[in-house]
This record gives C-alpha cells, sequence and structure tokens, in this order.
C-alpha cells in the first residue's frame, strides 16, 4: 500500500507568506523554510511583523483568496490521486488553507491552526504534533503504508529522507547542493515520472 505525501506551499501553490509580503510590501515577511529550518523561530518572527504593522487573520485571508495554484498543480494532484492515496502534509494553517483546498479539489490535508485573538490579530499558533511531517510519514509507515514525498524545503526534508522514495521539487540550489543524493525535479511531469516507478 502506496500513499504519496506532498507539501503545499512551493509544490502545489506559491509562497502564502511571499504573496503576503509583496502585498503588504514588507519585505522581512519573505523569509520561509527555506531560509529557517527552525519553524518555531520563524513563526515567533512572523507574528512580532504582524504585529508591528498591525496586521491580522483577515488581512492575510484577503492575500489568499488572489492566490492561484501553480499552474498545472490541479492535473497533476488530480492524475496522482486517480492513480493512489495523496495526503498533503503541511506547515501551513487551517485558518489559510481553506480556500486553496477549494482550488486543487479539496485534497486531504494535514496542517496546523492558528491562535487568533477576537480583533483578528494573530497571537500564536498551535502545531498538531512535533516535526510534524516526519511524524507523519512515520505514523502512516507504522500501519502499513509505504510512503513516497516530495518537498522544496528544509521541513521537508525528514519526510523525504525517511520514506520510501523521497524527491526534491522547485527547491532551492543550496538544498539541492546539500543534499545531492535527493533525486531533484522542477516540472510536475518529471515528478509524476519519478513517483509512477516508485509506485
Amino acid at each position: 500500500m502506496n500513499i504519496v505525501c506532498l507539501d503545499l506551499e512551493g509544490v502545489l501553490v506559491p509562497e502564502i507568506w511571499i504573496a503576503f509580503a509583496e502585498e503588504t510590501g514588507i519585505s522581512e515577511l519573505k523569509r520561509t523554510t527555506r531560509d529557517e529550518p527552525d519553524y518555531d523561530k520563524l513563526m515567533n518572527y512572523r507574528i512580532n511583523i504582524l504585529k508591528e504593522h498591525g496586521l491580522g487573520l483577515k488581512e492575510i485571508q484577503e492575500t489568499i483568496a488572489k492566490i492561484d495554484p501553480m499552474p498545472g498543480a490541479k492535473k497533476f494532484l488530480d492524475e496522482l490521486r486517480e492513480m493512489t492515496q495523496v495526503i498533503i502534509i503541511s506547515d501551513t494553517f487551517t485558518q489559510f488553507a481553506g480556500p486553496l483546498m477549494k482550488k486543487l479539489g479539496y485534497p486531504t490535508i494535514f496542517c496546523n491552526s492558528l491562535e487568533v485573538a477576537d480583533d483578528g490579530e494573530i497571537t500564536g499558533f498551535k502545531m498538531r504534533i512535533e516535526n510534524s511531517k516526519l511524524t507523519t510519514v512515520k505514523a502512516l509507515q507504522s500501519i502499513g503504508y509505504d510512503t513516497i514525498a516530495s518537498g522544496d524545503s528544509h521541513n521537508d526534508l525528514g519526510m523525504i529522507k525517511a520514506s520510501k522514495a523521497g524527491f526534491l521539487f522547485r527547491s532551492t540550489e543550496e538544498i539541492k547542493k546539500e543534499y545531492p543524493e535527493l533525486p531533484a525535479f522542477e516540472t510536475y511531469d518529471e515528478l509524476m515520472d519519478a513517483i509512477k516507478k516508485a509506485l
């Protein structure tokens, strides 16, 4: 029994925080898990910047409403879901993911949740489980699944390396250089071919 585990941002949809940084002109918000491997540190940094600028969930959701999946992402996902089980494992938040899941045809997603005050201020975040991508992949393996994983950032490396087959997708040159043993792809066709071979 195979199950494919995909990262969301950078793989199927553009990076939400980068889109928001461009929308607001706050360049510090362009920092992602590609730049900062420590997710808690990264999220606390983002929350502080939002606070400084008086921005909250509403403003981020307005940006998300304008984000479309990457060209070819829905077709890739639809084709993959016809062949095998697929789960998106993301460090994003349920409050961000909803509109994007609708545009992708409602695939299954495991993600985290934000703590939001009544006035919309983001006050914190609750991770579903520590080291969520690797932990989820190991849990799937413990119930009899062989996992095939793909992602683009530091926080995807655990699940990629722990899987039967794992691939970098549209990753950075630094990550590709650091992990030359991981096959790296730039197009959905290449990724699909690699997944088909692993199934």
